[in-house]
């Protein structure tokens, strides 16, 4: 564990059951996936999955759990072997579990850090858990040998995704700057496909960020609600 070049390994935490009226294909269920990557000084885990105890959220998404250490486990990580934590962003379904790593630093964007506690954008009591130590960025940064983080707004202000440098070239982990593989191909309907409409603010800087992490010309992409993993060729 942690030697050589940073390898990663995708964790299905969940499967939600999204309301018909979500833009999301009728009848699947919509995927939660975190990665784990080795590096040199340990085990950074990006995203957290969703949270338990809070009954509401169950009836709305009806969430098929795995258990982060379960998750972990397959792979032969164990929790204590996580030195570090980020969230591409806050929302309930990627940052629920952050307080099961008290003393590891967990890295977050602050203008998504400012969103904690405003109405409905995450439940404050999974994410400003006491104990947690957050490490506020402003932009990029490396969070461990080989790993950094860079902004990429859109989908959230301050959402961020994950660079993996290796042998073969830049990894990226998305995040939910793009929803999908067949939206990174180009390839996706509305269904599978995070873009914001021309006419949301959100739109420019959607647009922008994943210009950005075209112009990485990665070797492979990760993403945060597909498993399947795109790679050049």
């Amino acid at each position: 564990m942690g030697t050589g070049d940073p390898q990663i390994f995708p964790l299905q935490l969940a499967k939600l059951h999204l309301p018909e009226d979500e833009s999301w294909p009728a009848g699947m269920p919509f995927p939660i996936v975190a990665h784990a990557v080795t590096h040199r000084d340990g085990v950074f885990l990006f995203d957290t999955g969703i949270g338990t105890g809070r009954p509401e959220i169950d009836e709305e998404l009806s969430p098929e759990r795995v258990p982060l250490p379960e998750a972990l486990g397959a792979h032969g990580i164990d929790m204590a072997d996580i030195t570090a934590v980020g969230n591409c962003h806050l929302h309930v379904d990627h940052s629920g579990q952050n307080g099961l790593f008290p003393s590891r630093p967990i890295f977050v964007q602050r203008r998504e850090w400012a969103l904690v506690h405003e109405p409905d954008y995450t439940i404050p009591e999974w994410v400003d858990v006491p104990g947690l130590t957050y490490e506020v960025l402003d932009g990029e940064h490396e969070v461990a040998p080989g790993l950094r983080v860079i902004p990429t707004p859109g989908h959230a202000p301050g959402h961020q995704s994950l660079v993996i440098e290796t042998a073969e070239g830049n990894v990226l982990i998305a995040g939910q700057a793009l929803l999908s593989l067949l939206e990174w191909k180009g390839e996706a309907d509305e269904s599978l496909s995070g873009e914001p409409p021309p006419d949301d603010e959100r739109h420019e800087a959607y647009l922008a960020s994943v210009r950005r992490l075209r112009e990485l010309d990665p070797v492979r992409v990760h993403f945060v609600h597909d498993p399947e993993v795109w790679e050049r060729g």
